[in-house]
């Protein structure tokens, strides 16, 4: 694998990929809210947050080539399906062309030497298909509902991926985001090499959606 390029500078290869997942529900009830995309309604489902090169030292390369700017033409195929599974909640409202702009130039751009701008979103899109995290939960009895859950039963559903949690409104500690890993082919899921700090408590929210 190549190395990327951070403004000329040669930045080392990256070891893996995080393939980050978030609930919705648990970005639209913090006080800051949310706003739905122009494209309508997210589906009660996780949404990719992004697919981030990392280090197996916890580290991780950013916005390694300026001189790869989004191009929205690139994954024009792929729009309809990026707007169901990769949607912005930020507000105000938007046609979350700012979103994908953001990952790939934070992000994406040090996955260069394996994954061209299109693969690179085609990719996240094909992981998140094959990784059902919300049919996973399901299966082992854990639902959105608005109850708590031990944390622990959450991770043995995910298969150990980590679990991010933040706080809603009320000040309860709830699932946020969970963090898949992926070797650095962005092909196939590995065992985490580092998990990133988690900020959840031992028994968890797992709140509705729409809220």
């Amino acid at each position: 694998m190549g190395t990327a390029k951070l403004d000329g500078v040669q930045a080392r290869d990256f070891d893996f990929f995080y393939l980050v997942q978030q609930w919705p529900g648990s970005y639209c009830d913090t006080k800051a809210s949310c706003c739905y995309p122009t494209a309508g309604t997210p589906p009660a489902n996780f949404s990719i947050h992004g697919l981030w090169p990392n280090y197996n030292d916890g580290g991780y390369p950013s916005n390694c080539n300026s001189g790869s700017p989004f191009d929205p033409s690139q994954i024009s195929d792929l729009r309809e399906k990026l707007n169901e599974e990769w949607g912005s909640l930020a507000c105000p409202s938007s046609n979350s062309l700012e979103f994908w702009q953001h990952e790939w130039e934070k992000h994406g751009t040090c996955s260069e030497s394996v994954l061209n701008q299109h693969d690179y979103f085609a990719a996240a899109l094909r992981l998140k298909e094959s990784f059902d995290l919300l049919g996973m939960l399901e299966q082992a009895e854990i639902q959105p509902d608005g109850r708590e859950y031990s944390l622990s039963s959450i991770q043995t559903a995910v298969n150990s991926a980590g679990i991010e949690c933040n706080t809603d409104e009320s000040g309860n500690n709830q699932l946020y985001q969970i963090y898949s890993c992926v070797d650095s082919s962005a092909s196939n899921f590995i065992s985490c090499p580092v998990l990133p700090s988690s900020q959840c408590n031992s028994v968890i929210v797992f709140p509705s959606f729409p809220v």
